[in-house]
């Protein structure tokens, strides 16, 4: 844990070049049938970068970074960081209009993609895209295809091999002030926002995460399922390489290889989303797995219920962790801790960590005492900077005295662990995916169809929450659960479809003419679960 303590100064180049140094030999990835060592990762990263900047790309440029959970994905973060520049890490199911909403948003001169995923043909996508992107310049993509290529896109290893060896000027970098990169989450009006973080902001997050949970070197670490994601980035990458632990990547995840993986690497640590928990406890039942090198684990990204945690405790995760993330906090705020009690880990998620501040405040700001109910608000090392190119929703992101108004609803108590109520913002919670209704909703109204849309959360055991629209046709109109549904597909990423389309005749409305959205989800909620039982 030596270099998690000296971390406050690093630069995220610095956190990999520092463990590179001290153990280049020491396993940091495994993915598929190869390992990478951490010198072999800051090899690749010093030759991806060299190749980068005999492009042009140079301190302060953005880098877009469009790949699955894998070894490339890692050189990208790192030789980005090396030239200085900006990653902007994205989704890469994301649809083509949210990719060019973002890559144009971000002003992104670079991007690092996969050739293929799920079906999906990367360049000829970017190839329709780059017309509507002045400011992308160079594609670099991740393949194994024999395929041509022109003077704006280069293969990865091509890139690597052209940059070996060869210098490039290495920027000055205040940790505190300089930007490392622009993740983009959903605004409470539907549309995404940039947020901003620093290499302190990323750096702190890694460095506290494994500390809190405890990473030693011989760790080894899966259920990262989304390095473009904060979490993935901070305390999976960097914490990772921070306590010189290793990270154990799939491209896609799949609980019965997610478990084979655990007994085949004998992994110590399991992070992940409610549902990839729920997943891998469903899988066990199939086929049971040597699963005994699991000591602890952390849970974060959405709701989780007792019997969920309860089992994951019993059958999988003996140390399951709870802990409360947001992009805008570069990931964790809090988490529970080795000594709290059953009890603690399903009421709570956890005390902050160090240096991290909670404060409940009242509807007009004022701060409220402990155990009373308001919106969670944030300040500390991991809070943004701001949202990229919008001012004017930063400075409404904050209090006067500079805390980070998260929307949530909650509590801290006498002893200080922070309560989790509810959600000031409407947001959805899926899968450890943020969902806002307004996004989904102004898609339903757009179809010609639709008279009425109104969407709201239903808790789920295995995703956490599902999205169901509660939808109102035209007169005479004809429609289906299903055309709805592929409406929603066409414009939307996969985890912003509702999973599920109830019709009604009007909706449930106060006397002001409002929905009353609490009403329609208990509706909606007893329909669904009378329909299981």
């Amino acid at each position: 844990m030596a270099l998690v303590e000296r971390s406050r100064e690093f630069t995220v180049a610095h956190v990999l070049a520092s463990r590179a140094t001290a153990d280049p030999e020491r396993p940091y990835l495994f993915h598929e049938d190869a390992t990478a060592t951490f010198g072999e990762i800051e090899g690749q990263a010093e030759a991806l970068a060299a190749g980068l900047g005999s492009l042009g790309i140079e301190e302060g440029d953005r880098i877009a970074i469009l790949l699955p959970p894998c070894p490339e994905f890692v050189v990208g973060v790192f030789a980005a960081a090396k030239l200085g520049a900006v990653i902007v890490p994205l989704d890469p199911s994301l649809s083509e209009t949210e990719l060019h909403y973002m890559l144009r948003h971000s002003e992104a001169s670079a991007a690092l993609t996969i050739e293929s995923f799920r079906g999906v043909d990367f360049l000829q996508l970017f190839e329709g895209l780059f017309p509507l992107l002045p400011d992308l310049q160079y594609l670099v993509t991740v393949g194994i295809e024999d395929l041509w290529y022109d003077d704006r896109i280069f293969p990865f290893g091509d890139l690597i091999s052209a940059g070996t060896g060869r210098d490039f000027e290495g920027p000055r970098i205040d940790p505190e002030k300089d930007l490392f990169a622009i993740a983009y989450t959903s605004g409470t009006t539907g549309k995404p926002k940039g947020v901003e973080l620093t290499h302190r902001n990323l750096v702190y997050a890694g460095s506290a995460t494994a500390k809190a949970v405890g990473l030693v070197p011989d760790d080894r670490i899966i259920g990262v399922t989304a390095l473009f994601h904060v979490f993935g980035l901070g305390p999976g990458i960097l914490g990772t390489a921070l306590a010189g632990a290793s990270l154990v990547l799939q491209s896609e995840f799949d609980g019965a290889d997610a478990l084979d993986l655990v007994e085949r690497h004998r992994v110590t640590v399991h992070y992940g989303v409610p549902t990839v928990f729920a997943t891998e406890l469903r899988e066990q039942r199939v086929r049971s797995r040597d699963l005994s090198s699991i000591r602890k684990g952390v849970v974060a990204g959405a709701p989780v219920g007792e019997g969920l945690l309860s089992r994951i405790r019993d059958e999988l995760c003996p140390d399951i962790r709870v802990a409360y993330s947001l992009t805008e906090t570069g990931s964790t705020v809090s988490i529970t801790g080795p000594d709290d009690g059953a009890g603690t880990r399903v009421a709570t998620v956890g005390r902050p960590l160090p240096e991290t501040e909670v404060r409940v405040l009242e509807k007009d700001g004022t701060q409220l005492p402990l155990e009373s109910l308001g919106e969670i608000a944030i300040r500390g090392p991991g809070v943004m900077r701001g949202y990229y190119r919008q001012p004017r929703e930063t400075a409404g992101s904050f209090d006067p005295d500079g805390f980070f108004l998260t929307g949530d609803l909650g509590m801290v108590d006498d002893e200080g662990y922070v309560h989790l109520v509810g959600r000031r913002k409407e947001v959805i919670i899926r899968a450890g995916y943020n969902v806002y209704p307004r996004e989904v909703e102004d898609r339903l109204h757009a179809h010609p169809a639709v008279r009425e849309a109104v969407v709201v959360g239903i808790p789920d055991e295995l995703l956490g929450e599902i999205i169901c629209a509660a939808v109102v046709h035209i007169e005479g109109a004809i429609v289906t659960e299903e055309e709805v549904r592929d409406w929603c597909g066409t414009t939307l990423a996969d985890h912003k479809v509702p999973d599920r389309v109830r019709f009604f005749e009007e909706l449930p409305l106060t006397g002001t003419g409002k929905v009353r959205r609490v009403e329609l989800a208990r509706m909606l909620r007893s329909e669904l679960e009378g329909g299981r039982s």
